[in-house]
C-alpha cells in the first residue's frame, strides 16, 4: 500500500492522519504527493481575485494537477506525467492562516482543527471531489464525514 505524502513548508502544521484519512477513504493505492502552502490575507484575495473572479480573501485555495480523477484510484500508469519520483503529484493547496483563525474562532473550534479540516477538505479537490452541483456537494460532504469519523473528528 502507498501513501500521501504532503511537502508542507509550515514544518509545525502536522497532517500525516488527515492525508491518511483521505488517502484511505478514495480508496487510493499509490503513492501520492501534495503541496500545501500559507499565504497571507492580502495575497491569498490577489489569488482568489486572479483564479476565481472573487475579489476577497478566501480560506482555501486548490490546484489540482489533473482532471476527472474524482473516484478514480490513480496508478503511475495512467498518470505519468505528474510523477515526481515515485509520487504522483495531485497538485497544490493554498490556505490563508489569518482566515482560518478567523473561522475558528467563530465556529468555536481550535485553529488546528479548522485547518486540518480545510486541508482534508483541499485534499479532495485535489483528487476530483468538489460542490458545485447539489449532487457533487453532497458526495463530497459524505467523504468529508468519513475522513472526520476516521480522525476521531465530531462534526
Amino acid at each position: 500500500m502507498g501513501k500521501l505524502a504532503i511537502e508542507c513548508l509550515d514544518r509545525r502544521i502536522k497532517v500525516g492522519a488527515v492525508a491518511k484519512a483521505v488517502y484511505q477513504v478514495t480508496g487510493q493505492k499509490a503513492n501520492l504527493k501534495a503541496e500545501v502552502v500559507f499565504d497571507n490575507e492580502t495575497d491569498m484575495r490577489t489569488l482568489n481575485f486572479s483564479e476565481r473572479g472573487i475579489d476577497k480573501v478566501t480560506d482555501v485555495l486548490s490546484f489540482p494537477s489533473m482532471d476527472r480523477i474524482k473516484g478514480k484510484v490513480l496508478t503511475p500508469d495512467i498518470c505519468k506525467t505528474e510523477m515526481d519520483g515515485r509520487y504522483i503529484f495531485i497538485g497544490s493547496i493554498v490556505l490563508c492562516d489569518e482566515k482560518i483563525k478567523a473561522q475558528a474562532k467563530e465556529f468555536g473550534h481550535s485553529a488546528v482543527r479548522e485547518r486540518n479540516y480545510l486541508i482534508m477538505h483541499g485534499l479532495l479537490h485535489l483528487l476530483g471531489y468538489d460542490h458545485m452541483t447539489a449532487e457533487d456537494k453532497y458526495e463530497m460532504r459524505n467523504k468529508e464525514k468519513e475522513a472526520l469519523a476516521i480522525l476521531g473528528v465530531d462534526e
